[in-house]
C-alpha cells in the first residue's frame, strides 16, 4: 500500500479526499502545518507529498525545503490558491513534483499519484505490451526480408524496442522482455547472415543494384553539400554502431537538427584496415592495393593499417577533379580533441574531416579488462558507456562549436561491432590475420556451417595476398578460435565486443546529415 503525507492547515475540510484516496487503497496520513509534516516523515518515509503553501508557522516552501533535506527521494507536490509568478519558480527551484492550484478535484490528485508513483509501472507495462504486439510482425519482417531496405528497417526497429524496454526495465528493476528482445535479434541476424551470404557477391556484378556502401559515402553524403556551398564537417567515429547512435541523438539534437538520418552497409571484413580506407578513397580495397600501393598496407604487416587516410582522401578529390582544400584530424586523445576545436574555429577549408576513435578504444579495452567488461556486461550497459563518455568528453564540446561555426555536420562510422558469444573452431596457416570475426588467408578449415567464406576475393573487391588466399567471416554471435588453447580463447573473448564480420549491428550503420541551429 502506498503512503502520503498531506499537510495543510484546513486538514478537516479534506476528508473526502481521504476518504476517497483510502478507497483507492492508499494510506493517508495528514499534519495541519509544518512541524507536525516533518515529523510525520518518521523512519517511514512516504511515498508522496501534498503540501500546501499557505501554512501558520512553517509556511509552505520553509516546509518544502526542509523534507527536500531529510527526504530529498521524495516527490513533494505543491497545492496552493497563489498563482503567483515568483512562488511557482520558487517552488520549482527547490525541485517539487508538481504544482497544482486551488480548489483540486479527485481526479487531479489521482492523476498526480499515477504519474509520480506509478509512472514507470504503467509505462513498463505499456512498453512491454506493445512490444508484445510488435513482435509478431517483426518476425513476420525478419522472415520475408528480401532488400537491404527491408533489413535496415528491421534494424530501427530492434534497436527501437532494445532501447526503450531496457531503459524502462532499468527503471523498474528487473529485465522480464529484455530476453525476448535478444532471442529475435539472434533471429534476425542468422536470417540477415544467410541473406548477405546470398547476395553481398551480386553487388559487385557489372550493373548490380546494390545498397550505398563504404566507397559511397563521401560522395553520396559530403560532395553534394560542397556543391551548394556549405561549410563540412565530416565526423567518423569509429565502431559506433546505429542504438549508440539514437542514443546520442537526444544530445545533439540541441545544437543540430537532423537534415537526413540513413543507414548504409559496410563492406567486409566490417575491420577499419578495409571499411574506413574505402571511405576516404571512395575505393575498394582492391582498387586502392592496385592503384596506390603505397597507400595499402597487408594485413601481415606491423604498421598502422590506416596511416594514409589523408592521402587517400586527396585521391579521392583529384579523380573527381575537385580543387577543395581540407583539413583531417585524427583524435586518439581528449587533449588532442581541444587543439582540433580550436583549430576548427580558424578553418577557411570548406570540407574538414575527424576521426574518432574512443568508441573502438572503448571497445578494445573492455576486452583487455576485467573492470571494463563488469561496467559494460551488455548492449544496454555499453550503450550508458557510450553516453557518459560522450557527455563528457571533447567532442560534445567539437560538436557544439561545429553548430556555432555553422558547419554542416556529416556524422557516421565505418562499422559497427557486436557482442560475440560463441566460439568456432578454425585451422589455418601462421600467416593468417589475428581478428576473430574475420580470417584471410591459405587452406581456411572451419568447423562451423555458419561462417560465409569468399573463395575468389577479387570478385568482391578485395586483396589476395596469395593465389590460393581466401576470406572466411563469422556471422551473428560467433567468434574464430584456434584447436590450439581453444577453451581459454574462448573463455577470454566471450562476451565481448567484436567487429569484421557479418551481423545487423556490424553492417547496417548509421549515415547522419547534421543542420547547425541558429
Amino acid at each position: 500500500m502506498n503512503r502520503i503525507l498531506w499537510v495543510d492547515d484546513e486538514i478537516d475540510l479534506l476528508q473526502p479526499y481521504i476518504i476517497y484516496l483510502k478507497e483507492k487503497n492508499y494510506e493517508v496520513v495528514t499534519a495541519s502545518n509544518g512541524e507536525d509534516a516533518l515529523n510525520g516523515l518518521g523512519s517511514e518515509a512516504p511515498d508522496i507529498v501534498f503540501l500546501d503553501e499557505n501554512m501558520p508557522g512553517m509556511s509552505g516552501l520553509e516546509t518544502l525545503q526542509e523534507i527536500k533535506r531529510l527526504r530529498p527521494e521524495v516527490p513533494v507536490v505543491m497545492i496552493t490558491k497563489s498563482e503567483e509568478e515568483h512562488i511557482m519558480e520558487q517552488a520549482i527551484g527547490e525541485k517539487i513534483a508538481d504544482y497544482l492550484i486551488k480548489p483540486v478535484n479527485p481526479s487531479q490528485i489521482l492523476l498526480c499519484l499515477k504519474k509520480h508513483i506509478h509512472q514507470q509501472a504503467i509505462v513498463t507495462e505499456q512498453v512491454q505490451q506493445n512490444y508484445r504486439q510488435e513482435w509478431s510482425d517483426i518476425s513476420y519482417m525478419i522472415d520475408t526480408a528480401s532488400t537491404i531496405e527491408e533489413w535496415q528497417a528491421i534494424e530501427r526497429s530492434l534497436s527501437k524496442w532494445d532501447l526503450e524496454l531496457a531503459d524502462v526495465e532499468e527503471q523498474a528493476g528487473h529485465s522480464g522482455m529484455r530476453s525476448l528482445i535478444a532471442d529475435q535479434r539472434t533471429q534476425a541476424n542468422a536470417a540477415f547472415s544467410k541473406w548477405i551470404a546470398k547476395n553481398y557477391e551480386s553487388w559487385f556484378e557489372e550493373n548490380a543494384q546494390r545498397p550505398i556502401m563504404s566507397q559511397d559515402v563521401m560522395k553520396h553524403s559530403v560532395f553534394p553539400l560542397l556543391d551548394k556551398g556549405e561549410k563540412v564537417l565530416l565526423c567518423v567515429i569509429d565502431n559506433f554502431r546505429y542504438d549508440q547512435w539514437k542514443c546520442i541523438q537526444p544530445l545533439i539534437s540541441e545544437f543540430f537538427t537532423i537534415r537526413t538520418e540513413e543507414q548504409y552497409s559496410s563492406i567486409l571484413p566490417t575491420a577499419t584496415q578495409y571499411a574506413r580506407n574505402a571511405i576516404f578513397s571512395g575505393l575498394m580495397p582492391l582498387q586502392i592495393q592496385e592503384m596506390f600501393p603505397d597507400y595499402w598496407v597487408e594485413e601481415g604487416d606491423e604498421e598502422s593499417k590506416n596511416q594514409y587516410e589523408k592521402e587517400l582522401v586527396q585521391t579521392l578529390l583529384d579523380r573527381y577533379r575537385r580543387r577543395e582544400r581540407f583539413n583531417y584530424w585524427k583524435v586518439n586523445e581528449s587533449d588532442f580533441c581541444e587543439r582540433v576545436i580550436h583549430q576548427l574555429k580558424g578553418a577557411q577549408a570548406p570540407l574538414n574531416i575527424v576521426v574518432l576513435n574512443f568508441i573502438d578504444m572503448l571497445s578494445h579495452s573492455r576486452t583487455e579488462s576485467k573492470m571494463m567488461r563488469e561496467l559494460a556486461n551488455d548492449e544496454a550497459a555499453y550503450r550508458s558507456l557510450t553516453i557518459s563518455w560522450f557527455k563528457h568528453s571533447p567532442t560534445y564540446e567539437l560538436l557544439r562549436h561545429a553548430s556555432e561555426l555553422g558547419f554542416t555536420v556529416v556524422l557516421t562510422t565505418d562499422h559497427g561491432t557486436t557482442r560475440v558469444k560463441n566460439a568456432v573452431q578454425i585451422i589455418a596457416d601462421k600467416n593468417t590475420n589475428t581478428n576473430i570475426r574475420y580470417k584471410v588467408g591459405k587452406a581456411l578449415n572451419c568447423s562451423s556451417k555458419n561462417v560465409f567464406t569468399i573463395e575468389h576475393p577479387k570478385k568482391v573487391g578485395l586483396p589476395c595476398p596469395n593465389v590460393s588466399s581466401s576470406y572466411a567471416f563469422c556471422t551473428g554471435s560467433d567468434f574464430f578460435a584456434y584447436p590450439n588453447q581453444f577453451n581459454y580463447y574462448a573463455q577470454y573473448y566471450r562476451n565481448t565486443f567484436q567487429h569484421g564480420g557479418i551481423s545487423l549491428e556490424e553492417m547496417i550503420i548509421p549515415l547522419v546529415t547534421l543542420s547547425p541551429k541558429k
